[in-house]
């Protein structure tokens, strides 16, 4: 209602009280209703009918209109051209105040003025110059790679070039997006689908690094859902298609959920204490805390998992396709289970309750994306690097997690004798430690291996970081570590995987663009040879 208020107080500016012919009548009553339309059209992302219907508004009532500038100016914006959107908002009248699109305009122009693009067939992405050209060819690969499995599983690709728009940090994503830098940094929020396009934080943002492809592939459903829904898809069905199909890029959906995540949603459902999903509204990005934003993506996750594992992509399909017709949520469900609605969150909150949930503690936020500059990631910091020795990497540190006295006592030793180069007392130590807690901590597994690769014990290490790779996936050291093993097996094909897997989360690891150049080599395959040695370059200066 607020904009319709704005539309109508510019138009009224417009045309102020000069009597009017009835032609002249009717074809404000035209133009009225016609703008209408193209707000409509830009909330659910649809271009191509703002733009018909703005060109049909300017053949009645010709281009100075306030009202036409107007939407000029926001046309411009969604396009990418903000220089253009500026100058027309700022003709249309449009106050620079916060939360304008003016502002908007002007802050997002401020943030992209220097970014460089790349390119692919439905896709361009833009990136701020320095290292983080290196996400590029990836992440236009990811983004190619979800649009195909999209356009299969829910019959529907945007037209024609899907801007991607990458941040350097969370000010600049509040700066460009609706969001408040509090609810950015509460709900660890890196990335968001609006104006027609994607906004994702770079991973030099992010204290360890996070999983960057998953996320681009997250923000393209909901741009995906959004317009085949027209924007009639409510936000629990919106994040549970986007949580569910994100990894649908790298092969089957519905891998997202980590085991951290899992026991969290356990414990949840186990205290009665879920997210409702009238709660989810505006945003999940907009709950009070962390831990509440993770268990609503958990409990919608399942819910399109439940949908999924009862009718396939067919049902995910229809529950849009219902909704662009105009059923509401539940009756979209309905259509596409077969059940009443009341009976599908019935076998939802069973299906909820017969998840495995991890035995044994897991570190409390291992999840959790932590901004760089923030006290926690002070706290919580990256475990270090000797370049002198980087296969060390000493650190007391990272054994802060570990809440058992014990095994963390025969941590520390284990970080003594690794740091005194006496590897086979380091692997005792760590062994110790490991033979307590398993695979629970990741800097015990991880410095373990270490110390096991050191003596060449390749197979205890392999079983060690196997382990690791399960109970934490979002390790880009633990896939590291797999990788130095599998390159001193000379098994070029297995390096490869755990290499970019590594990169999936951390992309400025010159080791890792290092290994990929040698991987490329030996397994004679060209364009990653020839990315590798680009990335290997931009990152190390040779």
């Amino acid at each position: 209602m607020r904009m319709r208020r704005v539309l109508f107080c510019l138009w009224g500016f417009a045309v102020g009280m000069a009597p009017l012919s009835i032609q002249a009548l009717e074809a404000e009553t035209e133009a009225k209703a016609r703008l209408e339309s193209i707000e409509q059209a830009l909330a659910d992302s649809d271009l191509e009918a703002a733009r018909r219907e703005l060109s049909a508004v300017k053949a009645l009532v010709g281009e100075q209109l306030p009202t036409v500038q107007y939407f000029e100016g926001r046309l411009a914006f969604e396009d990418g051209r903000y220089p253009e959107a500026i100058r027309l908002l700022e003709r249309a009248g449009i106050e620079d105040k916060p939360a304008s699109y003016l502002r908007l305009a002007k802050d997002t122009q401020s943030v992209m003025v220097h970014h460089r693009s790349a390119a692919s067939a439905h896709f361009v992405f833009l990136y701020p110059p320095g290292k983080d050209e290196v996400l590029a060819p990836y992440a236009l690969d990811t983004l190619e790679a979800i649009r195909t499995a999209l356009l299969n599983d829910l019959g529907y690709a945007p037209p024609g070039k899907v801007r991607v728009e990458v941040v350097g940090d969370a000010e600049e994503l509040a700066k460009v997006s609706t969001l408040t830098l509090k609810e950015i940094n509460t709900t660890g929020t890196i990335a968001i689908c609006k104006f027609s396009k994607l906004m994702v934080t770079s991973p030099k943002a992010v204290a360890n690094g996070y999983d960057w492809q998953d996320t681009l592939a997250h923000e393209y459903t909901h741009l995906v859902v959004t317009q085949k829904g027209h924007n009639s898809v409510p936000i629990w069905l919106q994040e549970g298609l986007a949580k569910y199909l994100e990894t649908a890029w790298r092969g089957p959906p519905g891998e997202s959920m980590s085991p951290s995540q899992r026991a969290l949603l356990g414990r949840r459902v186990k205290e009665n204490k879920l997210i409702p999903f009238s709660k989810m509204h505006p945003s999940i990005a907009m709950l009070p805390s962390w831990e509440d934003a993770y268990t609503a993506f958990a409990e919608v996750f399942f819910a399109a998992d439940y949908l999924f594992k009862r009718k396939g992509a067919e049902g995910l399909k229809t529950v849009v396709e219902a909704m662009a017709h105009g059923s509401s949520d539940q009756q979209a469900v309905e259509e596409a289970t077969g059940q009443t609605f009341a009976d599908f969150e019935k076998g939802w909150m069973a299906h909820l309750r017969a998840q495995p949930v991890p035995k044994g503690l897991i570190p409390p936020g291992e999840d959790k994306v932590v901004l760089k500059g923030s006290t926690e990631a002070a706290a919580k910091g990256k475990p270090a690097q000797d370049k002198a020795d980087k296969g060390k990497e000493i650190s007391f540190r990272d054994f802060a997690e570990v809440v058992e006295l014990q095994p963390r006592r025969d941590a520390h030793l284990g970080e003594l004798f690794r740091a005194r180069n006496r590897m086979g007392a380091a692997a005792e130590e760590f062994g110790k430690a490991y033979a307590l807690v398993g695979d629970r901590y990741e800097a015990i597994s991880n410095k373990y291996a270490l110390a096991l690769l050191s003596l060449k014990r390749l197979d205890e290490a392999q079983k060690v970081l196997e382990g690791a790779v399960v109970m934490h996936p979002g390790s880009a050291q633990t896939q590291v570590h797999l990788g130095r093993l599998y390159l001193e097996r000379k098994d070029f094909t297995r390096a490869k995987g755990a290499y970019l897997a590594a990169l999936a989360v951390d992309p400025f690891d010159p080791e890792v663009h290092l290994a990929l150049l040698r991987v490329g080599m030996a397994l004679s395959d060209t364009p990653l040879t020839e990315r590798a040695r680009k990335a290997v370059a931009l990152l190390t200066g040779h």
